[in-house]
């Protein structure tokens, strides 16, 4: 899978995605930090790939309706530090096998809960 990781996670989250067999560019790596969610959107459709942030912006379906970008995950833990974010990767990767394409995904401490396109 082809992954976009936020300018609010740690590269290590990239890494983690690469060591697992999958594709991760960075916003700092593509030089689009600070570009407005939309924007970011549009890269991550033309890119052909899911994004991952903490920004709850993208949770919101009627800018971001499941089904119109390649999928968004969302880290939603309750603190958030390094180490939490970390962890809520660790959590995320052997579930991956299950994500759609399209799919918008909320990963919170011990749950994902997924919302599928209509």
């Amino acid at each position: 899978m082809k992954f976009k990781i936020d300018e609010n996670l740690p590269i290590e989250a990239a890494l983690m995605l690469e060591n697992n067999g999958h594709s991760a560019e960075t916003v700092y790596s593509e030089g689009i930090q600070g570009c407005p969610d939309p924007a970011l959107a549009v890269h991550c459709r033309q890119e052909k790939r899911i994004l991952i942030t903490l920004d709850v912006g993208f949770s919101n379906i009627v800018n971001y309706p499941p089904g119109t970008t390649e999928g968004i995950i969302v880290i939603r833990m309750g603190v958030l530090n390094k180490g939490s974010i970390i962890e809520a990767i660790e959590q995320l990767i052997p579930n991956l096998n299950m994500f759609v394409i399209g799919d918008l995904w909320i990963v919170e401490k011990e749950r994902i809960r997924i919302r599928k396109q209509l």
